[in-house]
């Protein structure tokens, strides 16, 4: 019997009827002879309404206090799926993150996980329950809740899927997959079947919100393929493991407020033809540059002025 882990994000669960949705796919896995564990996010835009509830009492919430308000979010969420489940039949439990054992540094708001005790959760599951997570959450050393950063329960299902050694870790959101630019931004961006976890690290870290950063690092350290899915169709996802393809590019990624533009692929930067692309594209636009940097997997561009929505969208058509 494999075990499952299942990561939706808040787009997928803004009402009752997506919440339903999400059931019947968890459901699907769990009938298909699985051990399912899913994390889930908060509701739709919940975090930032809680966020803006704090700031309307203090300027700049206690950060001990700010961090037990968001972690409801979450909590919410977990508990009304399990509550749905249960309702259609299947046995199912809701977990906070101090139930579960997650344990973390004292760095509220931007918390790293440090242990998990997988106890609480082996104990549930062989008793045949669908245990539900909530996303984004642990514990420090004197018992206060903390949060794991923004996209945080990304980190939650991989570090999960590590310590349960799972055979597979599915990450569901509005989007079927990585892309080569920003789908809503570039009309033409490419879904991508597949990327290394660290061409995925450097398109997170240069702002792309697929992924949380932090849990690609975690992946890659134990080799826990990834795979990003739509909850709103069946499509294929996109499959994030420790395969190279050779000199490719993978994406192009706009950092708006640093007026930079980084081109993601490994071995891309050695590939002369990619380069005289590149160059040749910045010379034509009379686009005015501050920088340049170039590793082994990432090109990154600083320039001098804003780069728009129609600069990006030939510079995509370029290089794809």
């Amino acid at each position: 019997m494999d075990t499952i882990v299942l990561k939706f994000g808040g787009s997928s669960l803004t009402n009752d009827e997506n919440l339903k949705m999400v059931a019947e796919k968890i459901i699907d896995y769990y009938n298909s002879n699985n051990r399912v564990v899913v994390i889930l996010s908060a509701q739709g835009k919940t975090t930032d309404k809680l966020i803006g509830e704090a700031k309307s009492l203090s300027e700049n919430p206690n950060k001990r206090e700010l961090d037990s308000l968001l972690s409801v979010g979450e909590q919410i969420s977990s508990t009304k799926m399990s509550i749905l489940l249960n309702s259609m039949g299947y046995q199912a439990i809701s977990l906070l993150g101090w139930q579960v054992g997650i344990l973390t540094d004292d760095a509220y708001s931007d918390a790293k996980i440090e242990k998990i005790d997988s106890y609480r959760i082996e104990k549930e599951l062989n008793e045949g329950k669908i245990v539900i997570v909530a996303g984004f959450q642990g514990i420090n050393k004197d018992n206060n809740i903390t949060t794991l950063g923004r996209g945080g329960s990304d980190t939650t299902a991989v570090a999960i899927a590590a310590i349960l050694k799972a055979n597979h870790c599915y990450i569901y959101s509005d989007v079927e997959g990585v892309y080569t630019a920003d789908p809503k931004k570039i009309e033409n961006a490419k879904q991508l079947d597949e990327i290394s976890y660290e061409e995925m690290r450097e398109i997170s870290g240069e702002g792309a919100k697929v992924l949380h950063n932090r849990c690609v690092t975690i992946a890659e350290k134990y080799n826990i393929p990834i795979e990003t899915k739509s909850t709103f169709n069946s499509r294929k996802g996109t499959i994030i493991s420790n395969r190279f393809e050779g000199k490719t590019i993978k994406s192009i990624v706009r950092n708006k407020n640093l007026n930079r533009v980084s081109i993601i692929g490994y071995g891309c930067s050695y590939d002369n033809e990619i380069l005289n692309k590149i160059f040749k594209f910045i010379i034509r636009k009379d686009l005015k540059v501050f920088s340049i940097n170039i590793d082994e997997c990432k090109i990154t561009i600083n320039f001098k002025q804003d780069i728009s929505d129609s600069i990006l969208q030939e510079f995509h058509d370029v290089l794809f």
